[in-house]
């Protein structure tokens, strides 16, 4: 029975990573770190749900979000509450490596940085899903998305082992059954939904970054 149970906290549900998204903004556009992780903690179930094709992706998701918990519960948490008050607390305290790897490789900054990568590749890669045809090729939607995010941060042979990886992704509706959220216009209708949550949490960390100068952090 605690096997079945543990199976189920690690299946995928479209809707519960809609409502993490929905909790992700303060009143006044701040990204709480919190939600965040929370968020990109489902979007791993996602990945790993289709098999190990994701693994590079989602094992390098999985150890971020322990470097942002341990920050988040650790003796200066107060300063990590949102993502704005993150990169004031470590640019101010001279805590982010900005033109090489030093002493901080771990930065909140830079961690975040490469989830924010990965969230950009998953944001369009879910929306070609959702404007997809039924015999739409999940490989090509997925190097597609690939190649306008992540592919521009990785070295060639990373870029090598995804192309191939992508070849044997499972068809759109086997996307549309992991989400757990009903027949295909369902999902289509819910991704509708999540999809502006995440790009706008995106485009607001872009903005941050772009202001302080972090998007190429070593």
């Amino acid at each position: 029975m605690a096997g079945s149970e543990a199976s189920e906290n690690q299946k995928f549900c479209l809707q519960e990573v809609l409502d993490t998204f929905k909790l992700c903004l303060s009143e006044n556009k701040e990204v709480y770190l919190e939600h965040y992780v929370a968020g990109w903690r489902g979007l791993v179930k996602f990945l790993n749900s289709l098999g190990s094709v994701f693994g590079f992706i989602s094992k390098d998701a999985v150890s971020k979000i322990q470097i942002l918990v341990s920050y988040l519960g650790g003796e200066n948490g107060s300063q990590y509450v949102t993502v704005q008050a993150m990169v004031k607390y470590e640019l101010e305290n001279d805590l982010v490596d900005l033109t090489k790897r030093g002493r901080h490789p771990e930065s909140g900054c830079r961690t975040l940085l490469r989830l924010h990568r990965a969230l950009r590749w998953l944001e369009l890669f879910l929306e070609h899903l959702r404007t997809s045809k039924e015999d739409s090729k999940t490989s090509v939607m997925c190097a597609e998305a690939y190649n306008e995010s992540l592919a521009q941060h990785h070295p060639w042979l990373i870029c090598k082992a995804a192309s191939m990886a992508f070849c044997v992704l499972p068809g759109r509706l086997a996307f549309f059954e992991v989400m757990n959220v009903g027949p295909p216009e369902q999902v289509v209708a819910m991704l509708g939904e999540a999809l502006p949550l995440i790009s706008e949490v995106y485009q607001i960390t872009e903005e941050l970054y772009t202001k302080h100068n972090l998007l190429d952090l070593p």
